[in-house]
């Protein structure tokens, strides 16, 4: 895949998935804008950090990646957030950081990018939604909620938006191997790796996804080799389905 002369906005780029999406679009030629709460350490070649709950921050992002870079040609809604468990075990504070960071984010920036793209004859947005989201599982009500309304937004915008040249997709992973995960695992008391090795043996495949896995799909979704795909949930799970 070759994206010479392509502009790419990545939020999450500090993440495990985050960083190996911009560091694989920078290998392919592409100038990457890296959005995250710290982007010290990120090679990019635009820094934009910033609180994906502040709405003035989200709103203006896709306009200062396009000055920093020249022009804004790929948006990927990278970033998200899990809070676990039933909805009579969650906060207001689960509900209101995960509506703001998994929705209304890609919410805005998806609506201030895609003027900027149509304006210079078309672009890509990849955003991340989850198998969750499509086939919601248990003890994850706000989590599920949240991934769910991304993912309809993406075929929504997919389909209003692709006569602008514009397309829209999603990936819906399911575990992945990020620091998130392991973070979580510390949180419920249980130790990362023990936990992932049990993971992996319930996938079909043997293993849950690397970022890598995840990342490659979407430099693909965001290629040429994607023209004629818009509006698609593209699940990415080696196998499993959600528990």
């Amino acid at each position: 895949m070759n994206f010479t002369g392509k502009r790419a906005l990545v939020t999450g780029a500090a993440g495990g998935i985050g960083e190996a999406i911009t560091s694989m679009f920078r290998k392919a030629g592409a100038q990457v804008a890296a959005a995250d709460l710290n982007t010290d350490g990120i090679e990019a070649e635009a820094h934009l950090p910033g609180d994906l709950t502040d709405q003035n921050y989200t709103k203006a992002l896709p306009s200062l990646a396009a000055e920093a870079l020249g022009g804004l040609d790929i948006l990927i809604n990278n970033a998200g957030i899990m809070r676990r468990g039933k909805v009579t075990d969650s906060s207001d504070e689960d509900f209101e950081i995960s509506v703001s960071v998994n929705v209304k984010a890609p919410f805005h920036l998806c609506r201030a990018a895609i003027p900027i793209m149509a304006k210079n004859g078309g672009g890509v947005i990849v955003n991340t939604a989850s198998c969750w989201g499509v086939h919601p599982g248990p003890d994850h009500a706000v989590y599920c909620m949240t991934k769910a309304a991304i993912a309809s937004l993406t075929q929504c915008m997919g389909r209003d938006h692709a006569h602008q040249g514009i397309r829209i997709n999603a990936v819906c992973p399911n575990e992945v191997d990020t620091p998130m995960l392991s973070t979580g695992f510390k949180m419920r008391g249980f130790d990362p790796t023990t936990a992932i090795a049990e993971l992996d043996k319930t996938v079909p495949l043997g293993r849950i996804a690397q970022p890598e896995d995840i990342a490659e799909v979407i430099l693909f979704l965001a290629s040429d080799h994607a023209r004629y795909m818009c509006g698609e949930l593209l699940e990415i799970n080696g196998g499993k389905s959600v528990a």
